[in-house]
């Protein structure tokens, strides 16, 4: 999305003289929300930009003139990437795979060959646009606060190959080491850990309750309710405390991807 359409939000917003709070009570958007999109670091949903629409009497402009999305996302997880899109804070818990929003191209692209049944290159191409879109949230330096937790197979299950790995895995440390991320590896010794069964995502907003996010093959759910987002986040405090230390995960993730150099 070019800063183009968040300025044109902009404008139209103070042109019916709403602050980002009115508008944002008025659409059933967070204010942080409609300040990234003025800032051009986020892209609001269709649904979204019709709300805005009716709220500042624009017609259909900021719908008609949303940046196309030809790529898409399963049913179950449209809801989760909005609200990554607007969380200050995310806790990642990856099993398998390395988390979408840390993936590089190639890794993500060997990750989406997988489907099955198989689909076109073409929608293999348009899945990995909104992929790779969902990764620029780390473009803003500060915001949002992302702290990965990893288990150690998701170093050690091949994906596209040695290089690929090695090119993935480098690209995590390259981020934990500019301070960008907090990443910590839950190693196979452990054994059993309170988040061996799912992928989980926890996230904190600026105005709103935190809320969770698990998935499985086929399957995902949001949980908005305190109980069972407690529950989650005290699971993940739990393996976060017996997860490797930054320092000795950074070790782990570099030996690796050396490991899978010299095997490429």
């Amino acid at each position: 999305m070019t800063n183009t359409y968040g300025d044109w939000l902009r404008q139209q917003r103070e042109a019916a003289g709403l602050t980002q709070q009115q508008l944002a009570d008025m659409v059933v958007m967070t204010r942080s929300h409609i300040a990234h999109i003025e800032a051009g670091r986020r892209m609001p949903s269709k649904e979204d930009a019709r709300r805005l629409d009716k709220a500042l009497n624009t017609g259909n402009v900021l719908s008609s003139f949303l940046p196309a999305e030809d790529a898409k996302v399963p049913d179950y997880f449209e809801v989760a990437r909005q609200l990554e899109q607007q969380a200050v804070m995310i806790r990642e818990f990856a099993l398998s795979f390395v988390p979408g929003i840390l993936q590089t191209k190639r890794y993500a692209r060997a990750v989406l060959g997988t489907s099955f049944p198989p689909v076109s290159e073409e929608e293999c191409d348009r899945r990995l646009v909104t992929r790779l879109e969902r990764a620029k949230i780390l473009d803003d330096p500060v915001t949002p606060v992302v702290w990965v937790l990893l288990d150690e197979a998701v170093l050690r299950r091949q994906i596209g190959g040695p290089d690929v790995m090695a090119d993935q895995i480098d690209h995590v440390v390259r981020l934990a080491e500019s301070g960008r991320i907090q990443v910590h590896v839950l190693p196979f010794s452990l054994g059993l850990h309170p988040l061996l069964s799912n992928t989980l995502s926890l996230m904190w907003f600026e105005d709103q309750p935190p809320m969770a996010y698990g998935e499985g093959l086929h399957m995902g759910k949001i949980h908005d309710s305190p109980s069972v987002v407690q529950e989650l986040q005290h699971r993940y405090d739990f393996a976060l405390g017996n997860a490797l230390p930054l320092k000795e995960s950074l070790a782990l993730l570099k030996t690796t991807a050396r490991d899978y150099e010299r095997h490429g």
